[in-house]
């Protein structure tokens, strides 16, 4: 993965929808940035800015550029994004990032002083940044939170949850994004890393959620049946028939 390639697909999109006004802005705070002694206390700012000087808008992408995202970081789709969402995220990219626990610092203040739509951005980002490897914890935090859109970020279009959490991880991520009603199918490698564990989970709570009469997710089947055995299968294709049975 290369920064300067993400970094160079950003600004192209940026500049193709950006006000001038606010593309003037977002040039004059990279440039402080440089002279800036940390690299950090301009974009400080501007990141809890950005949203009143770029707008909340959506990021317009076509196929081409969903295709130059998919070359520059693979797995990675921008479909909706937002404009402010993209402007954060290039903002990020800019931390200076060459001693790696010094960077992960700065990004851990950043985390800790970011309110809810900045938190968003920040999550969304993961795959985007560098030094992958040192980002495990904070993944971990993000599909903790008990705050949905937070949840979302880091579990929905985001490859960053697929290549670096544990398969136990995997699966507690899985029946979260069914507790909160998120749609599995936009959990990237949802298919991919299906397992026979995860499917007797999912089995289990249809049976309890059938038992007690309450409504059983939708996107359960397909996330429980590419990990099933033969005998997991009858049992979800018996629950499921008789769960569509009973549903009004």
């Amino acid at each position: 993965m290369s920064t300067t390639a993400i970094t160079a697909l950003l600004d192209s999109w940026l500049n193709r929808q950006l006000a001038d006004d606010a593309a003037a802005w977002l040039r004059e705070t990279l440039q402080r940035s440089e002279l800036d002694g940390a690299g950090t206390r301009a974009l400080f700012i501007a990141f809890s800015l950005t949203g009143r000087r770029c707008g909340r808008v959506d990021l317009l992408v076509n196929d081409s550029d969903k295709k130059a995202a998919d070359a520059a970081r693979p797995l990675w789709n921008p479909s909706g994004w937002s404009l402010d969402q993209v402007v954060r995220t290039r903002l990020v990219l800019a931390i200076p990032a060459t001693e790696p626990r010094v960077w992960l610092t700065i990004m851990d203040q950043l985390f800790a002083a970011a309110g809810l739509e900045e938190l968003v951005a920040l999550y969304q980002a993961l795959p985007l940044l560098p030094h992958q490897a040192l980002l495990a914890p904070r993944i971990a935090e993000g599909l903790r939170s008990n705050m949905t859109a937070v949840f979302n970020a880091v579990a929905l279009n985001n490859p960053i949850a697929s290549e670096q959490l544990t398969i136990d991880a995997w699966n507690q991520l899985i029946l979260k994004a069914l507790f909160v009603n998120s749609p599995v199918k936009r959990i990237v490698g949802a298919e991919r890393r299906a397992n026979g564990v995860l499917a007797q989970m999912l089995i289990d709570y249809a049976r309890e959620r059938y038992a007690a009469k309450r409504p059983i997710p939708v996107d359960l089947w397909d996330a429980a049946r590419p990990g099933c055995d033969a005998r997991q299968r009858v049992d979800l294709d018996q629950l499921q028939a008789s769960a569509s049975a009973v549903t009004p």
